[in-house]
């Protein structure tokens, strides 16, 4: 089975203390399942007030539902981050009912494998509009706010391990690329604002979103680094949370790579390899 449950997040080991995070205001997108939701686990079990956003209403209200039995005050909002209309109204009722936002972490995105040949112009345009342009949309908002109160936030946004290339999933690719140099130069760019931006690349994750995967592909997928194994969603959400904390307020601009050395090493497919790769003599 992908994914952790709420009992298996609840009691997850603990890296850091548990009142880190203590009077901060935490917005996580996407965190009705997966890295979103093991992200959203932690903040709550360190202090954090969350504000919770995604697509689906049934797996965000029980996130939800989750995060207040840990003790954790929440807003949970079904939306979309490809709409401006959506985001604006979200920032705006995070400042009114919390007062600030101090940490946004943009998980939400999505993706399905095929061949890039084989891609059809709206598929295309969903991921791209998707993966950067809404992870831009939730980043703009925020700045805009953090600016205009006269304090500091801070951003970290989940990408992908893409400068081997992933075949299968091409599309997003581009939009995690176009995330990484946006948040490379915005981090310059709101330097003067106190405003930090980084990103978390995760490799290969045993979360929900394995399943959109076919089987051949995923029994490869462990393969592809040099540890043989999967990560955890709680691995990426222990990175998340060192780039949001005081430990790395001097880090902006960086990509913290979370996949076993896979970035090395290894070849990751996320469709069935072709013959012709899979046979070193094939021509």
């Amino acid at each position: 089975m992908f994914g952790k449950t709420h009992e298996e997040l609840a009691n997850a080991p603990l890296g850091f203390r548990s009142d880190l995070f203590r009077d901060k205001t935490v917005l996580v997108s996407g965190a009705g399942t997966g890295l979103g939701k093991a992200t959203a686990y932690l903040f709550a079990r360190l202090g954090a007030r969350l504000v919770i956003c995604g697509r689906k209403t049934e797996p965000l209200e029980a996130a939800a539902e989750g995060l207040r039995q840990l003790g954790a005050e929440v807003l949970a909002r079904p939306m979309s981050i490809r709409s401006v209309d959506d985001v604006d109204r979200l920032h705006s009722d995070v400042w009114q009912q919390f007062g600030g936002l101090d940490i946004l972490v943009n998980n939400a995105g999505g993706q399905f494998p095929q061949a890039a040949i084989d891609f059809s112009a709206k598929g295309w345009g969903a991921v791209i509009d998707t993966n950067l342009n809404g992870t831009w949309h939730m980043m703009q908002a925020a700045a805009r706010r953090w600016r205009d109160a006269g304090r500091g936030g801070c951003i970290t946004n989940v990408v992908a391990v893409v400068w081997r290339g992933m075949p299968g999933i091409a599309h997003t690719c581009a939009a995690r690329a176009g995330v990484i140099y946006l948040s490379k130069t915005v981090a310059t760019e709101w330097a003067p604002l106190n405003i930090r931006v980084n990103c978390v690349a995760p490799g290969v994750i045993e979360t929900e979103g394995m399943n959109v995967y076919p089987e051949e592909a995923r029994r490869a997928l462990p393969g592809s680094n040099p540890m043989r194994r999967s990560g955890q969603a709680t691995d990426v959400a222990d990175a998340i949370a060192y780039l949001s904390g005081p430990s790395s307020s001097f880090t902006t601009g960086e990509v913290l790579v979370i996949d076993g050395g896979g970035q090395n090493w290894g070849d990751l497919w996320t469709i069935p390899r072709p013959a012709y790769f899979a046979d070193p003599s094939a021509t």
